[in-house]
């Protein structure tokens, strides 16, 4: 069983994907515990779910990495297999990225290396590309510059808003979130030999 901590900022729709996989008992994951920088309204599918949470806003800190030590030790008491970045929008200092090398997966709603930060939909609309989609990726240091795990692409229709283009993205990426996660457990657990 593969323990995940899911870190959000927003309205938690990958988090809820993720956690009705996991209600299925053959699906080799549990979410252990979700975690946010703010009060975001997806922690009400954690508390539903019965899932720990927590919160470190980083407001209440002195600096970046006194707040990021802080939501590592948040993370590491929980003692995860996996973390994943589920719509977090804060950029994480070097020092908590190491913590987790290897352990930390982000979704991106283009296909890296195009269109990387925060504003990915708009910024392919702009560029009038005809295509995007989501990454699936291991977090480095840099801005969605970590290894690839998987990516689905996606064409853009004509004429189509940003928000419509957004919504069409997030289908995509909480199916291929659960099951990208799935294929993790499923290879660490080939790897352990059960």
């Amino acid at each position: 069983m593969l323990s995940v901590v899911v870190l959000i900022s927003g309205s938690g729709s990958n988090l809820l994907a993720l956690l009705k996989a996991a209600e299925n008992p053959l699906y080799p994951v549990k979410v252990v515990a979700v975690g946010s920088d703010k009060d975001a309204p997806g922690l009400e599918h954690a508390e539903l779910f019965e899932v720990d949470t927590f919160i470190v806003e980083p407001s209440r800190f002195q600096d970046k990495e006194q707040w990021a030590k802080t939501l590592l030790a948040n993370v590491l008491h929980h003692q995860p297999d996996l973390v994943v970045l589920a719509g977090f929008m804060k950029i994480l200092p070097e020092s908590f990225v190491k913590a987790l090398e290897g352990k930390l997966i982000n979704t991106h709603p283009s296909l890296l290396p195009d269109f990387k930060g925060a504003h990915a939909v708009r910024d392919a609309l702009q560029a009038g590309a005809k295509k995007t989609g989501v990454t699936i990726h291991y977090v480095d240091a840099g801005v969605d510059t970590g290894p690839v795990i998987v990516q689905q692409e996606l064409t853009i229709n004509e004429g189509e808003s940003e928000s419509e283009l957004h919504e069409r993205i997030k289908v995509i990426e909480r199916a291929l979130l659960v099951e990208t996660i799935e294929k993790l457990a499923l290879a660490k657990s080939a790897s352990e030999g059960n």
